[in-house]
């Protein structure tokens, strides 16, 4: 290679980023979002490998004759804390993977 680089280097070099790599994704389950959907009434909470951790609902909003607003309610809130979380391990993933993947390069072809 022209820049002084030769393929042991490279080849170093990657196996040094799948290493981070790989503790960066077994380091994302200690590690958590929260989001909330009716004002608060339901606050979900999930790690950075996309799990919901916990949901938590406030009583009031808890009405047997409307179920359905409940139900709403946790798909938003679960829905937020998805995202987030998926925010979250792209954003880390990025980080472990240094210069190596380009800014804004999609990576939910590899489960992030």
């Amino acid at each position: 290679m022209t820049d002084g680089m030769n393929m042991a280097d490279m080849f170093g070099k990657i196996a040094e980023m799948q290493r981070k790599m790989a503790e960066t994704q077994d380091h994302l389950g200690s590690k958590t979002v929260s989001a909330e959907a009716g004002g608060g009434m339901v606050k979900v909470t999930a790690n950075g490998l996309q799990r919901v951790t916990s949901i938590k609902i406030e009583k009031e909003v808890i009405d047997p004759a409307d179920a359905e607003l409940l139900e709403d309610l946790v798909m938003a809130g679960v829905n937020k804390a998805l995202e987030e979380a998926a925010a979250l391990a792209r954003d880390e993933m990025a980080k472990a993977a240094g210069g190596f993947i380009p800014p804004g390069t999609d990576l939910s072809r590899f489960g992030l």
